[in-house]
């Protein structure tokens, strides 16, 4: 059993959404597949994963250094001690050598995304929805039958107006989602208020609403909008400040009392230690929103809630951020509070499986094994043609 190839694509998300910060016009996005050659239906098993969304592709590193790495080790090295399957941990192994300490954020998105493929393959090679893999290994066998999903929306489109912006929200309640998020920061204060303000209209109160600033604003801007967004009682204020100024977030942490919510721009565990040393951040009411695949995968994601328990925190104030099936399994593998949604957006890369369906906040979880893109037509016609399968 080995692993024969590793490829990687770029693929444009087409994308005309923008937040507070930057658009998405450039936006690409890296497609991995690695193919084993253990067989099944006449056809190598393969796994497949993407470095979610908001990161540029990044296929130089893979080619350059944490591809070759694997593919030039012994093939029983990386297997797991039963010699039954893939081993995710010594393939990590393989792919961290020679690599120095720090600098995570040049290859965490690289090394994570070929990492989280490795899972959808040995979940695939068990025959095993890959949640069902994660839960038996990392949540003592506790396998949910449903997510909780809210839905990441409210974006600045051009020409967008107040009712379409309800009119966008309106949707999302109908899809059966009973919590939405919506960005602020690109607008002058008072507009985004009244923005808020007509969202809340449909919503009806703020626990069924976050909020999204995506490390727009600096210290006098954030403090503004803290004072503003307090009355609203909202589920949660994210990225309100660059994600490191963790003074800034413990300033913010002091006068704001509802939730905030940081870390997709974390990529390491000890950056996340910092923050929970250093940020303020309140363990009985904040979010932690790390995105697995662009802070090295699923194995290191693990150590990251180990060492997260030991400051106190529960998984379910952990939202893993991303909004595709890579964060429905981890989020269902793991036990966390829930995942994100984006519908309609990111092009072939948003949302979930074409037959996923929303009821009452929370979502189904299929049965296809691995992580389940064989379940998104258009996403998996990019990832099979890659493949070759």
């Amino acid at each position: 059993m080995r692993i024969v190839d590793i490829r990687e694509t770029a693929i444009p998300l087409k994308s005309k959404l923008a937040n507070s910060s930057f658009d998405f016009n450039e936006m690409t996005t890296s497609v991995v597949a690695a193919i084993t050659d253990v067989v099944r239906n006449g056809k190598p098993v393969c796994g497949f994963a993407f470095n979610s969304t908001g990161r540029y592709a990044c296929g130089a590193q893979m080619r350059a250094r944490f591809i070759p790495r694997i593919i030039a080790a012994d093939p029983d090295t990386l297997l797991n001690e039963r010699g039954d399957n893939l081993d995710p941990a010594k393939i990590f192994a393989v792919m961290m050598r020679r690599e120095k300490a720090g600098g995570h954020s040049e290859r965490s998105i690289a090394i994570g995304t070929i990492e989280v493929a490795v899972w959808d393959a040995v979940a695939k090679i068990a025959e095993k929805p890959l949640y069902r893999v994660l839960a038996e290994r990392f949540s003592g066998g506790k396998v949910p039958m449903k997510v909780f999903c809210y839905v990441g929306g409210g974006w600045y489109w051009p020409g967008q107006t107040i009712k379409d912006l309800q009119d966008e929200m309106r949707r999302h309640l109908d899809a059966g989602y009973t919590l939405v998020k919506m960005k602020v920061g690109g607008l002058p204060l008072e507009e985004d208020v009244r923005r808020l303000e007509a969202v809340l209209q449909v919503v009806g109160s703020g626990e069924h609403l976050a909020v999204d600033a995506p490390c727009n604003f600096t210290r006098d801007e954030a403090l503004r909008y803290a004072k503003a967004l307090s009355p609203f009682k909202l589920r949660w204020f994210e990225e309100p400040c660059d994600p490191l100024d963790f003074a800034l977030l413990a300033e913010l942490a002091g006068v704001y009392a509802p939730p905030l919510a940081t870390g997709e721009n974390l990529f390491s565990t000890q950056d996340v230690e910092n923050l929970a040393r250093f940020g303020g951040f309140r363990a009985d009411r904040d979010v932690i929103q790390i995105d697995p695949p662009q802070s090295y995968g699923i194995g290191q994601y693990a150590k990251t809630l180990d060492m997260l328990a030991r400051h106190g925190w529960r998984r379910s104030s952990l939202f893993p951020h991303g909004g595709n099936q890579m964060s429905l399994a981890i989020a269902a593998g793991f036990g966390l509070g829930g995942a994100e949604s984006y519908p309609g957006v990111f092009g072939d890369f948003g949302g979930f499986a074409d037959d996923a369906r929303i009821a009452d906040g929370a979502i189904t979880l299929s049965d296809r094994p691995g992580i389940g893109f064989e379940g998104q037509a258009a996403l998996y016609k990019i990832m099979r043609e890659l493949a070759g399968i």
